[in-house]
């Protein structure tokens, strides 16, 4: 398939970032936008809920619904993958050969996960206690492993650079703990920890909460230690240490790995990149540093904060106002703050709301303090945040 096509406004991505957009533009009245979505997946996926079937708490299917079911009318569903932009033409071209011009352009293609990375992984991820939440296809090989476990090394992973919600790594491993003591083999196995990190948590108001939790539960956190190899057959991880370069063998019973994770290859060789591949964008305006008629938002852009939905929830009004704006010949008004959300689940009905902003300043939307430990706060993780994200977000509502 090959040929031109025009679009006032195309947005790459149908994930969560692209269907805010477009249903928040669709919902402006005064407005009547062409507006397309460049999107190759038939299925959309609420990944946040991914930790809770990881550890059985809820059901894999609950995550997905039909991409054809999100696409907000009035937008046109363009079912192809982005492989090459082309902003000085101000069109994007697809994998089947077409090539689509647009005036306005919203980057949201996400976050490319690189399996790859760690020798070995892509073989062993889905079986023999190597399980991962990072996708739809692996995320029930964790509960499989976890309730499948009798005891020994459980070591769950956090490798270096950005990730899909910083504090996933971990909850998982609390969710586990919990899971272990139920089955009678927390006696019997050691919960190890090993980030790349320097510390348990990167903002300062929630880490002392967090380092209560690994106390308690009595988990081996082992810091600055990058995942580079997984030998199945043996079943051994090897681990580098980032500030000295060693090398450590750690035999596991139970292996969760986060992948390495990194912009997407068509935008990283793009003329859009920054010199570490994100879509170069004004953290304030969130529009292109470059190209005035290029927005960006969410996983896929350089903004230097937590890359999660609450993020998105945020960034996507300041899209569509600053993009408003601009079509319109105005001064953009919009201004995104660096406000994201991270619910960190620290164990079954237990969650910590870290709510903070680019200075990592808490910016918390209850009246108590968050940094504690709460059920109400698991309630609202489990049951009331994928409402909002299905029937709120994706309509445009928030």
């Amino acid at each position: 398939m090959s040929g031109s096509i025009h679009h006032q406004v195309l947005i790459v991505g149908g994930g969560t970032a692209g269907i805010t957009v477009a249903a928040q533009l669709t919902r402006h009245r005064a407005t009547q936008l062409d507006i397309a979505i460049l999107e190759p997946s038939e299925k959309h996926y609420y990944q946040p809920l991914w930790t809770l079937c990881g550890a059985g708490l809820a059901d894999r299917e609950s995550t997905v619904r039909e991409e054809s079911s999100l696409i907000p009318r009035k937008t046109t569903w363009i079912r192809a993958t982005a492989t090459e932009f082309q902003p000085d033409r101000n069109c994007v071209v697809t994998q089947d050969g077409r090539t689509i011009h647009y005036d306005w352009l919203v980057v949201a293609a996400g976050i490319q996960l690189n399996w790859q990375r760690v020798i070995g992984l892509p073989e062993a991820v889905g079986k023999d206690g190597v399980c991962s939440n990072y996708s739809y296809t692996t995320v029930q090989s964790t509960w499989e492993a976890i309730r499948n476990f009798r005891g020994g090394n459980a070591v769950f992973t956090h490798p270096s650079g950005a990730v899909k919600c910083g504090g996933a790594p971990q909850k998982i491993m609390y969710l586990a703990d919990d899971r272990f003591r139920e089955a009678n083999v927390r006696d019997r196995t050691n919960v190890i920890f090993c980030s790349a990190l320097p510390n348990i948590y990167h903002v300062d108001h929630y880490r002392p909460a967090l380092e209560r939790v690994v106390q308690r539960r009595q988990i081996d956190c082992r810091f600055r230690q990058e995942l580079i190899e997984v030998r199945s057959a043996a079943r051994e991880a090897v681990f580098k240490h980032l500030d000295t370069g060693q090398e450590t063998i750690l035999h596991y019973d139970l292996l969760h790995v986060t992948p390495p994770m990194g912009p997407p290859t068509c935008i990283a060789q793009s003329p859009l990149a920054d010199e570490a591949g994100w879509v170069d964008v004004d953290k304030n305006s969130l529009q292109h540093k470059r190209f005035a008629n290029v927005f960006a938002l969410g996983d896929c852009s350089n903004l230097p904060t937590s890359k999660t939905g609450a993020a998105i929830r945020k960034q996507a009004p300041t899209v569509v106002t600053n993009l408003l704006d601009a079509i319109t010949g105005k001064a953009l008004t919009g201004s995104y703050e660096g406000y994201t959300s991270c619910p960190l689940a620290t164990g079954i009905g237990s969650l910590i709301l870290a709510e903070f902003d680019y200075s990592k300043t808490p910016t918390e939307t209850f009246p108590v303090d968050q940094s504690k430990e709460r059920w109400s706060m698991w309630l609202l993780k489990r049951y009331l945040l994928p409402q909002i994200y299905w029937h709120g977000m994706l309509k445009g509502r928030f």
